[in-house]
Parts: structure tokens; C-alpha cells; sequence
């Protein structure tokens, strides 16, 4: 869980949590943008963080920040799933069948064949410009279970 999210579920603002703690509004907005990192605060601002929201130091550091620090993008990559055209959806709805009968030792045979319908469509729409190469290798990853050399 990140700050933003305890705040959204506590229904407090950043404005009120820097007034009731004293900690800086923007040090709280640079947290919750994944700007600033919990792990970099200090233990004061630690201790007033968790004193404010009436939990102990140790879950405040436990927060994340929902976005990678290095590139500022979403650790939660699903986004990249959006808009994909009708046909990858197809293929990907059958890979997850494939990938559940596989894994759960059921035979199915025809798996070599989604897999390639599935690897096809990404290359596809990939070529044609219709997902980006960070959506396709993203698919790749998840779905056909390939890693980046």
C-alpha cells in the first residue's frame, strides 16, 4: 500500500495530514507522487507521519511509493493492458485458458497454438503501430512467459 491509498481510505487530505502532522504539504505531495521515497525521510518526519495517521513508525516505512523511482512510471504495469485492440484480447483470453490447463497439469495440446496466434498478434500489432514496444514486451512477458535477453 502507498500513502495516497491509506490517506483515500482514511478520507484525509494531504493538506490536513501536513496540518495535523507538520510535516511540509509538498514533502506529502512528493511522497504521494512517488517524488520523494518514505525511505529517505527522516525519523522525524517518519514519527510525525505515523503520530498523525495513529499507527506505529514501522507501517509507515512499510508504505511504497506506487510509482519506480528511477524511471517515475507506475510500478503496476496493468495499464499497459488498456486499450488493446479486439483481436490481442482474443488471443490473450486463450493463452490464459492454455496457461491454467498447463499449469494445473490438465493435457491440452493445442497450447503451442495459442501461444503462436498470441505472439503473432502482439508482433502484429506492434508492427502496425497499434500498441507501443513497452506494451508489447510487457505482453510477451506476462502472457507467453518470455524474458528480455
Amino acid at each position: 500500500m502507498d500513502l495516497q491509498t491509506l490517506l483515500d481510505q482514511r478520507k484525509i487530505t494531504k493538506y490536513h495530514l501536513s496540518k495535523v502532522s507538520g510535516v511540509p504539504k509538498t514533502t506529502i505531495m512528493d511522497i504521494c507522487a512517488g517524488r520523494s521515497e518514505i525511505e529517505r525521510c527522516s525519523a522525524k518526519t517518519v514519527q510525525q507521519l505515523a503520530k498523525a495517521l495513529d499507527c506505529t513508525m514501522e507501517e509507515i516505512m512499510e508504505l511504497s511509493s506506487p510509482y519506480d523511482s528511477a524511471t517515475g512510471l507506475p510500478k503496476d504495469k496493468s495499464y499497459l493492458e488498456r486499450g488493446l485492440p479486439p483481436f490481442l484480447m482474443e488471443s490473450i483470453a486463450a493463452m490464459k485458458v492454455a496457461w491454467k490447463k498447463l499449469d494445473s497439469g490438465e493435457p491440452y495440446l493445442r497450447w503451442d497454438c495459442d501461444y503462436c496466434n498470441l505472439q503473432t498478434d502482439i508482433n502484429n500489432a506492434e508492427v502496425n503501430q497499434i500498441i507501443n514496444p513497452e506494451q508489447a514486451w510487457y505482453l510477451r512477458e506476462k502472457y507467453l512467459r518470455l524474458e528480455r535477453a
